[in-house]
């Protein structure tokens, strides 16, 4: 039966018990993820005395958590979204301040190079002046070896990064896995574990900074955590573990796998985000365009600069070497295959050339190649075979020095380690080769007012190029070449004999005589130096369109425009994130005037209610005296 000492019991305990759940509030003000406690009272029940029902006192049914879940969910994204372009901001404007900095960048030692060939073409017997130029195509050399080397730094530290936040996610969701357990064991409806409940919550919200997840809560109290686009990372009391490792090509490439005992599997990352999907965009969209676009770069520099002074002749009389050597496109085998294929690369025609990797994939019947950023077939003419390749976006793949298997493939890098490769190779003076290999006259004796052009180099290959060739009119509309054949004349058309081009204009008589030979001795030739400088502003790429210049402003300007747009949506995300943690705040927060005004509220029940037991005391007493007379 109910009486007046019971019930003021109740109250003392259950205040007593809120008092301790304010100062638990209090102690852990500042405690990060710590939700605010809320202790729920409801009245005891009482019983029948007398015709009448009285209260039993006061008791409190749970603990309760200030906890949205929505709100925390929408933490938990907004953390990751953050956190995932917060990584690409750090990396993207680094790799935009030294592409585009004058003094980093490659601007600068592309003009100071071409500068040196219109220094050259303006003295060309000078050897002071040809020394600064092989000086300048060093240095030129060396500062594509250098920004190659920065993004492979880049690449060195997203693996390294990429190890850290690895090695973070399991540690998460080994701590996660642990703490469904001791929340599984010490659940109950009416006492809740919310203090561990928060820790799990901070960890699950410190795991959303480094990979997306979506969570689901099971009966028995354990949260299940799925991540990207969901692959299971921990599951009740059990965390997957994850790795990082050599991707199927590249050993020193690093990629992500899940570790189980039947052994490794690839992560999809597709969905990826956090500071895991970060790195892998990073890499993917920026780091990996721009190797490859420096690489096209140098490759199309050296390739046309050893063209054209190819058709040029230095003093001693010989026909111009290379300038450059540049590598030819990197073939990496996978270490799945089960044959033993092979292929050399070479580029073979600059205007179809991309610069991205392509995957060669044999089926059994044939080899087929792809993009790799695209995934796009493309159609490849020949045969494969050193005599008749395989010619593909300006690539020609010799695939004969190898014996594949059905699904075996390989990756074709045709530009992506060509920048880190590009050195100067004359270190002779004498061997540039500025002046025109040829030369043409007209006869002295020449009746009619044709006149030939200068020479050009129309095929600086042609083993005759150097050997003389008289043009001989036998009559105002033909000719016949050293006494042969016969010719019609028209007046302007290219006239191209053993490599070089001339053009006639005019009207010659017969007789009349035109003399194409080598250009010997020309020490004050300056044509081939002409051509060399125009080199930095002719079309050679994409099809003749782009110049070596554009094709690097390309490259600054889309890294630029691409940090700004991640910048955008960092500052844009951080402002999501900081609307999320106010809201997360506003619920779970602690408010110390609040919990100041509920100390001073449980106080004074408690006084009242010890009151009640003295008043209940001295009325025993009262009573004990009355029947003691």
């Amino acid at each position: 039966m109910p009486d007046i000492l019971n019930t003021s019991l109740t109250g003392m305990l259950a205040f007593q018990r809120a008092l301790a759940v304010t100062s638990h509030n209090i102690s852990n003000a500042n405690t990060p993820g710590y939700s605010r406690q809320v202790t729920d009272f409801s009245a005891r029940v009482g019983s029948g005395e007398g015709g009448l029902y009285m209260g039993g006192g006061t008791q409190i049914d749970r603990i309760r958590r200030m906890y949205d879940a929505m709100q925390v969910e929408q933490l938990r994204n907004s953390t990751s979204g953050f956190a995932r372009f917060n990584t690409l901001d750090n990396l993207a404007s680094r790799i935009d301040t030294f592409l585009a900095d004058a003094d980093t960048g490659l601007n600068s030692s592309l003009q100071s190079y071409f500068n040196a060939i219109q220094d050259l073409g303006n003295d060309p017997s000078s050897i002071p002046t040809r020394q600064a130029l092989i000086g300048e195509a060093q240095g030129l050399a060396a500062k594509f070896q250098s920004l190659d080397s920065r993004l492979g730094e880049l690449e060195a530290e997203v693996n390294d990064r990429l190890e850290l936040t690895i090695a973070d996610i399991n540690r998460l969701a080994a701590g996660i896995a642990d703490l469904n357990d001791r929340i599984a064991l010490a659940s109950n409806a009416a006492s809740p574990p919310n203090d561990l409940l928060d820790q799990r919550d901070r960890l699950v919200t410190e795991l959303s900074g480094h990979v997306s997840l979506t969570t689901n809560l099971q009966d028995d109290g354990t949260l299940s955590v799925f991540i990207g686009s969901g692959q299971s990372l921990v599951l009740g009391t059990q965390a997957q573990q994850l790795g990082v490792g050599g991707s199927e090509f590249d050993l020193t490439r690093m990629e992500v796998y899940y570790v189980s005992p039947a052994g490794n599997t690839p992560l999809d990352t597709s969905s990826t985000g956090g500071n895991l999907g970060g790195l892998l965009e990073f890499r993917s969209r920026m780091l990996d365009p721009a190797r490859q676009s420096l690489g096209q770069t140098a490759v199309a520099f050296a390739q046309s600069m050893n063209g054209q002074h190819a058709s040029g002749m230095d003093p001693r009389g010989n026909l111009g070497g290379d300038l450059f050597s540049v590598a030819d496109p990197t073939v990496l085998v996978s270490n799945r295959n089960t044959g033993t294929p092979a292929a050399s690369v070479t580029v073979s025609d600059l205007g179809d050339y991309t610069g991205v990797n392509y995957t060669l994939e044999y089926d059994g019947a044939g080899y087929a190649l792809t993009r790799d950023n695209t995934g796009a077939a493309i159609p490849m003419t020949g045969t494969g075979t050193a005599a008749d390749p395989f010619v593909a976006e300006g690539l020609s793949i010799d695939v004969s020095g190898g014996t594949p298997a059905a699904g075996d493939r390989l990756l074709i890098r045709s530009a992506q380690d060509a920048a880190g490769t590009l050195q100067s190779v004359i270190s002779d003076p004498q061997n540039i080769a500025i002046a025109a290999p040829t030369r043409s006259s007209a006869s002295l004796g020449n009746t009619g007012n044709a006149a030939i052009s200068p020479a050009m180099v129309a095929d600086a290959s042609d083993p005759a190029l150097l050997t003389s060739a008289v043009i001989e009119f036998t009559s105002p509309t033909n000719y016949r070449i050293n006494g042969a054949g016969n010719y019609t004349y028209t007046d302007g058309d290219p006239i191209v004999i053993n490599g070089s081009e001339v053009t006639i204009t005019g009207s010659p008589s017969a007789g009349d005589r035109f003399t194409i030979e080598g250009n010997y001795g020309a020490s004050g030739d300056n044509s081939n130096a002409l051509m060399m400088t125009g080199v930095q502003s002719n079309g050679i790429l994409d099809g003749g369109s782009i110049s070596i210049n554009e094709n690097y402003g390309r490259l600054v300007s889309s890294v630029g425009a691409t940090t700004h747009q991640i910048k955008a949506g960092r500052d844009a995300q951080g402002v999501v994130l900081a609307n999320a943690e106010d809201a997360v705040l506003e619920t779970s927060g602690v408010n110390l005037d609040e919990e100041a005004a509920n100390l001073i509220k449980y106080q004074q029940a408690y006084q009242a209610v010890a009151q009640v037991v003295s008043v209940a005391n001295s009325l025993f007493d009262t009573l004990i005296n009355a029947t003691s007379r």
